[in-house]
């Protein structure tokens, strides 16, 4: 099993380069099991017993098994996110310089910025375009490697070792190719062509896009036993997967809904995000109505999926001594009293007893006294719906970097647990 699930997750993470992708991606399998797509634009007629599924840009998803009984039973909720830290281009990103092509980028999200340099980068994401005097919107994936983003020589930066800031705007942007001088090549014209490409659709012009740079290096399974995952975009396409297998397997015929939103990494705050009313709406549609819908909240339950900062060998001092989850150890149960976390000793004791339950082993982080505490979409999601909530997730290093890693044997873990959650007949 562990073995199918990993390589199931790195096939995942390599057609899913962008939000778009990913969505796209959780789509295909959620119809190839059965799950009907609705349109948000439409009359839905759901029934008990259905499968069904909903997108929102392009980049968000909500999928939902709908059970007998939600107002007496309560829903069983997992939550995550598809957007990842990385470089998006601007809508006017030519720049030339010294004989060169390069592409201007903005950073999104907490992006740890030295890991891109010298790395071989391609270009994905949606391009909307007019065709026979309508608007169209695609995805795209050049796939290969069109651009580079290459250091400074040690000897022209003696100081590189030492540590020094880069500037986002002079640094990053890639190199995608070496032009004639004088020579300029239009970006929206590399766009056209591969829309012809991909779809064999002839554009009459570009009208705009939203493209992010990814690194083409596919995940692996590493380490002298195999004990590692390492790639790209662990952080949150690894719970968005493993909430997706979960969803598909277990049994039961409570009402369980995956909640994959996006724009988490920039705080949520959009339509399609998890501080937008997308899952309400969306439960509005589908649940009793005044009251009883209110009364159906009132006995559900959410499970925050999202990574946790595994104990770093060479940083331990980054931890609270007695709060530093391993990497292999199991799902982790963030706690934070300042709300950054929506953890409670409820939500939390029920979580650590869904896993000793089911022979699962559970661990606690607690971030330091004296540093910040990130958050995610668990007390955003929480505050909306006034649901409860557990935030946990799985041990990872290098979060945020292009290249993150995690445990080969967690994700066993969480796709088991989260697997009992869907199929539990009672909640707290």
């Amino acid at each position: 099993m562990r073995d199918t699930l990993n390589q199931g997750l790195i096939d995942f993470l390599a057609s899913s380069p962008t939000p778009f992708h990913a969505t796209a991606s959780l789509a295909r399998r959620l119809e190839q099991s059965g799950y009907q797509r609705l349109d948000e634009r439409d009359t839905w007629h759901v029934r008990p017993g259905g499968r069904y599924y909903v997108t929102r840009n392009d980049s968000s998803l909500i999928a939902f098994r709908l059970g007998d009984d939600p107002l007496r039973e309560g829903m069983r909720l997992v939550g995550a996110h598809t957007d990842s830290p990385c470089l998006r281009v601007k809508p006017n990103p030519e720049l030339y310089k010294q004989g060169f092509m390069q592409l201007g980028v903005e950073v999104y999200g907490g992006l740890l910025m030295a890991p891109w340099f010298d790395r071989d980068l391609s270009l994905a994401g949606r391009v909307t375009f007019r065709q026979t005097g309508m608007q169209h919107s695609r995805l795209i994936d050049f796939k290969k490697p069109i651009a580079i983003i290459p250091n400074l020589a040690i000897h022209l930066n003696r100081e590189a070792n030492q540590g020094w800031p880069i500037n986002a705007q002079n640094e990053l942007p890639p190199i995608v190719a070496q032009v004639p001088t004088g020579e300029r090549r239009d970006f929206r014209a590399l766009l056209t062509e591969q829309l012809e490409k991909e779809h064999g659709i002839l554009a009459e012009s570009i009208l705009d896009f939203e493209l992010s740079f990814y690194d083409v290096q596919r995940a692996a399974v590493i380490g002298l036993d195999d004990d590692f995952i390492a790639g790209a975009r662990l952080d949150n396409l690894l719970s968005c997967y493993a909430g997706l297998e979960a969803l598909l397997t277990a049994e039961g015929n409570e009402t369980c809904v995956l909640v994959c939103t996006d724009h988490e990494e920039v705080g949520s705050c959009s339509h399609c995000g998890a501080d937008g009313p997308f899952l309400e709406q969306v439960l509005r549609r589908v649940l009793p109505e005044g009251e009883n819908f209110t009364r159906t909240i009132a006995r559900s339950l959410l499970i925050s999926a999202d990574n946790a900062h595994g104990v770093h060998p060479n940083y331990a001092e980054k931890h609270d001594g007695n709060h530093g989850p391993k990497l292999n150890a199991g799902p982790v149960i963030k706690i934070n009293n300042n709300q950054r976390y929506a953890t409670n000793s409820e939500t939390g004791g029920f979580f650590r007893h869904l896993c000793l339950e089911n022979e699962i082993p559970v661990q606690s982080f607690v971030t330091r006294s004296d540093m910040a505490c990130g958050s995610t979409i668990g007390p955003i999601t929480a505050s909306q719906l006034g649901i409860r909530t557990v935030d946990i997730g799985l041990p990872t290093f290098a979060m945020h970097s292009i290249r993150e890693l995690a445990g080969s044997q967690d994700l066993t873990y969480l796709v088991k647990v989260l697997k009992a959650f869907y199929a539990s007949h009672t909640l707290p």
